[in-house]
């Protein structure tokens, strides 16, 4: 949506409240206690129980006390641009005292982004790789001896997956693969057993995948109908995997272009958002659309804490 349509459709709080309503409606309310669907109006009152819930409760917004309008030009925000906005960025443009609420209410969305994709697995023709992402040390490894490479504290590990089939090319440059859905998950480790847990939960059983040949990825071949698992050097990974290289490095310079550091402990976020508009990267206009409606059906997992805003 270009910013003059959302100025035409959104000009204040109301229309915005209204809008949000529409859609939830729209979606179905599910009672939170006995599971019925039917509610009547002015809060949903469950017809069966008699439970009472607000237009936020259950939804990204639920526990939020910022404007309606806010959260509307923040999906505005996030969904114009292939790029990104900073919470610090986004406190700017909105003209808010605090930072803390804008902070949470962009990390509430990107939870909803990540919960949405949940729902779908990749399918046919599959790359598997890991990348390392540079964040922050936590507080508590601070102190420990810096480790080299891969294993360092500044690197926090990912699996990423791509639907990438072949194809011929028609225009110089073009890739001999052509991408569909991808994910990209934080991982605690290489072991095979957390990869395993990772891809058995996202990839279809009858998916045909191609991986580096490490012992991350050495129960592939009893998960999937086929696998080619191969040595590849460093300087091959782009035509082996070229869509998982493209999705690690393409995150990459977005995050560094947009953020002063990243704590391990939100670089999901950061990722199911990238994730989310690469997904629908052919959605356009209607890309505003569909976070507006997922906010109004999926209730966050991001609680709020205690953070440094430095991290943001």
């Amino acid at each position: 949506m270009k910013l003059f349509e959302f100025e035409k459709y959104f000009p204040n709080e109301e229309s915005c409240k209204a809008r949000f309503k529409e859609i939830r409606e729209k979606e179905g309310i599910i009672c939170p206690k006995c599971n019925c669907k039917h509610h009547y109006w002015k809060m949903y009152q469950c017809a069966k129980c008699g439970y009472r819930q607000s237009l936020r409760a259950n939804t990204v917004m639920h526990g939020s006390k910022l404007p309606f309008r806010y959260w509307f030009i923040a999906m505005h925000l996030l969904t114009a641009t292939k790029h990104t906005f900073s919470a610090s960025e986004l406190q700017r443009q909105l003209d808010h005292k605090r930072y803390q609420p804008i902070w949470e209410m962009v990390h509430k969305l990107r939870s909803v982004m990540g919960k949405r994709d949940e729902k779908y697995m990749l399918h046919n023709e599959i790359e598997v790789d890991e990348g390392f992402f540079t964040t922050e040390i936590p507080i508590n490894e601070k102190n420990d001896q810096l480790k080299a490479g891969a294993g360092s504290q500044h690197k926090t590990k990912v699996l990423v997956m791509t639907e990438s089939a072949k194809s011929i090319p028609t225009k110089k440059g073009q890739k001999e693969k052509k991408v569909g859905y991808i994910k990209m998950v934080v991982i605690p480790d290489l072991k095979a057993t957390t990869i395993d847990n990772i891809v058995i939960d996202r990839i279809d059983s009858k998916a045909e995948i191609t991986s580096d040949a490490t012992k991350s990825h050495c129960n592939f071949s009893k998960m999937f109908s086929k696998v080619d698992a191969q040595v590849i050097k460093p300087e091959d990974i782009s035509k082996a995997l070229p869509w998982v290289h493209i999705a690690i490095s393409n995150s990459k310079s977005l995050f560094i272009d947009t953020y002063h550091g990243m704590k391990r402990e939100f670089l999901q976020e950061y990722l199911n958002e990238f994730c989310y508009k690469f997904n629908r990267r052919y959605f356009g206009e209607d890309l505003f659309d569909r976070l507006v409606t997922i906010s109004a059906t999926y209730r966050t997992d991001f609680e709020h804490r205690i953070y440094n805003k430095n991290a943001a």
